[in-house]
């Protein structure tokens, strides 16, 4: 039997693998072995060592746990419905059921107590780092020498899969490198894949790897003696300047007689017989299901508890912050409560000179550069094209080793890290993330985007370089299926300005968008300033589609979006020419646009104009919604070239000649 030091946390320690394995038979689904094993570690942290409050699961100054291999969810649960958060017993009996709080994998905003949300490996991991990215930045900001009102930790448990991932590489090498002292992950070294033991595919020296990427690497033989777990602790606490990966030794599917340490464990319920059998070894009534001594249950109300007292001594020393540092503490609960005010609206830039020529990249650079003042939440940078993106704050310092005030970050050559820690700093709350990369590397995190459009936070992608307008880096630096791609992800805001003023309005939406991320799609190439005396207003950006220049009773609507407007403008003048009347429509967002009434897509959009051209310098998938049966596009469905972007542009058919003629074609079949 395990080495635990008393009766109260073996019986709290066997509650919790008890639960998991019979909630996980109930569904007749989900991973017993990782809860059965990690149920110490869940135990010591939330009832030994962890500040928090389940009665308000979102004090501001908590401890954080996250659990990167999400696969492991019922460890989570159980624990969390014993400490008193708002997970019931029902819910737990409903594990991975419709409409359950309890889902396969954890979802942030889901369920109370859940902090991120998980399951692809590596993701938490990461998240982990932004998280403790935001609270560096955040403490920098607000505390005092005599006061601290953000000191807390942010603890995990990740797996061997978590540590295969190339993300968490990514991220672990950053936290190393930033000195961020106040992660505590623990490394649940069982041994077992899904495949078998992890030798066949793994052989790394995680303690080596760590110690390299300058994090502070403990060791914990057995997982059951919670001396050695405290122990871990502490010093892990007591390093301030090195994250702290915990080396755990543990045993997938503890005390199952037939399935311990066996790769069936991982993934499958233990089967009705073997629950039996694993509560017997464990000293468990056999017949009792989702069973919780009363003991147990008075044992977690001490936690509760003192969670209460420890927020509540938190309340008190915030208002003596409020007393001594009024300003200081209504500016804190503005940005932690996603307050943004109105101050930052008043300094967007505006571009009148009609004769220049913008890049949209550059564009958006004087708009975060006119706002930063005006809004200390945002904060972000490039995975090592801050000059190619324009994403660099030039009157603010770089967020470094030495220094965790800055407001530019260097996410390196690490995409998929950046957009996860991005993901990390959003869910922590009180900053306004952003990272930049050229469109073609958001498929190096696109799984990032995904997560953080499930979980509905607000990361902020600048993807700039948008197409073949790039031009001599050719087709492995030209982005051609990204914009579709972009948009079908659910609960993704994507926009693609056409000129400088349509990018200070991609800002302002991406500012006062609510729940979800925002994909900000920019040039590289030279945009003409549209003559807003000559053509419409801006102001329909905000509705995603708007008609940007219009013409009596119209024959022909170009659809465009980006650089491609000003070509339709340039094609819809000469069609002018020989008597067509043309109706041109920006189209910065199809996500916007599909969420207006019906009245306002007819009004952009008539049904009785059928002759219609998309114009987008990338696949044509999705734009036959908005063409009809009789329209057409002019798109790319193949790889770029290297070449000068003007001969490109040519090449592909990107011409007014060419828009000209497959409008006649359009035409003509309609007659």
């Amino acid at each position: 039997m395990p080495s635990v030091q008393n009766d109260i946390d073996l019986l709290s320690i066997n509650t919790i693998r008890t639960l998991s394995m019979d909630a996980v038979q109930k569904a007749n689904s989900g991973h017993p072995g990782m809860p059965m094993g990690c149920a110490p570690i869940a135990y010591t942290l939330y009832a030994k060592v962890m500040k928090h409050n389940p009665v308000k699961p979102g004090w501001y100054n908590r401890d954080r746990f996250i659990l990167s291999a999400g696969h492991g969810s019922m460890l989570l649960y159980s624990i969390l419905h014993l400490c008193g958060y708002n997970v019931s017993m029902d819910e737990l009996k409903n594990f991975r059921q419709w409409n359950s709080i309890t889902p396969g994998h954890p979802e942030f905003g889901h369920t109370p107590g859940v902090e991120t949300t998980t399951g692809p490996l590596g993701q938490g991991f990461a998240n982990a780092i932004g998280m403790a990215i935001a609270q560096e930045y955040l403490a920098s900001l607000f505390n005092k020498d005599d006061i601290k009102i953000l000191d807390h930790f942010i603890y995990g448990i990740c797996s061997d899969g978590d540590l295969m991932e190339g993300v968490s590489h990514e991220a672990a090498s950053l936290a190393g490198h930033l000195k961020l002292g106040k992660i505590i992950f623990f490394y649940d070294d069982n041994g077992i894949t899904i495949d078998g033991k992890t030798e066949l595919a793994f052989s790394d020296d995680t303690k080596k790897r760590f110690e390299a990427y300058n994090w502070q690497v403990l060791n914990i033989n057995d997982v059951n003696d919670l001396d050695q777990i405290m122990k871990a602790v502490k010093s892990a606490q007591s390093e301030i300047s090195k994250p702290t990966v915990i080396i755990t030794k543990t045993h997938i599917g503890y005390g199952s007689p037939n399935k311990q340490d066996t790769a069936s464990a991982h993934g499958s319920p233990l089967g009705e017989e073997e629950v039996k059998l694993s509560k017997k070894n464990l000293g468990w009534p056999e017949d009792k299901f989702f069973f919780v001594p009363n003991e147990v249950y008075n044992h977690f109300n001490g936690v509760k508890k003192c969670g209460a007292e420890a927020e509540e001594i938190w309340q008190k020393k915030f208002e003596e912050y409020k007393s001594k540092y009024p300003e200081d503490a209504k500016l804190f609960l503005q940005m932690m409560n996603s307050e943004t005010g109105e101050e930052w609206v008043k300094h967007l830039p505006s571009f009148t000179n009609y004769d220049e020529k913008v890049a949209t990249r550059s564009a958006s650079g004087k708009v975060l550069n006119a706002i930063a003042d005006y809004l200390p939440g945002l904060i972000g940078g490039s995975a090592d094209l801050a000059p190619s993106n324009d994403t660099f704050l030039k009157k603010y310092k770089t967020f470094s080793p030495s220094d965790h005030s800055g407001r530019n970050f260097h996410f390196g050559i690490r995409e998929h890290a950046m957009g996860s820690i991005l993901n990390g700093m959003a869910m922590y709350g009180g900053v306004i993330p952003y990272g930049g990369t050229f469109l073609i590397f958001s498929d190096y995190l696109r799984p990032a985007i995904r997560l953080a459009a499930l979980s509905k936070v607000k990361s902020i992608f600048v993807f700039t370089h948008d197409s073949i307008g790039l031009g001599e880096d050719g087709p492995t630096h030209q982005p051609i299926e990204q914009l579709a791609s972009l948009r079908a992800i659910p609960n993704t805001l994507v926009l693609r300005p056409s000129d400088a003023n349509e990018t200070v309005e991609a800002w302002r939406t991406a500012i006062n968008h609510k729940g979800g991320p925002v994909c900000i799609i920019l040039t590289r190439q030279k945009l003409s300033v549209i003559n807003r005396d000559k053509y419409s207003s801006d102001d329909g950006f905000k509705k995603g589609a708007y008609v940007v220049k219009d013409s009596d009773k119209p024959q022909l609507i170009f659809i465009a979006s980006g650089s491609e407007v000003e070509l339709a403008l340039k094609s819809a003048e000469k069609l002018s020419e020989e008597k067509i009347a043309v109706r041109v429509v920006s189209f910065p967002s199809w996500e916007l646009f599909e969420s207006q009434t019906d009245d306002y897509k007819e009004s952009v959009l008539p049904q009785a104009v059928k002759a219609r051209v998309a114009i987008e310098a990338g696949v044509h998938q999705g734009w036959e919604k908005y063409i009809g049966n009789a329209g057409g596009v002019i798109s790319i469905n193949k790889f770029g070239a290297s070449a000068p972007d003007k001969i490109l542009f040519e090449q592909y058919g990107f011409t007014v000649e060419n828009v000209i003629n497959t409008s006649i074609r359009v035409l003509n079949k309609l007659k």
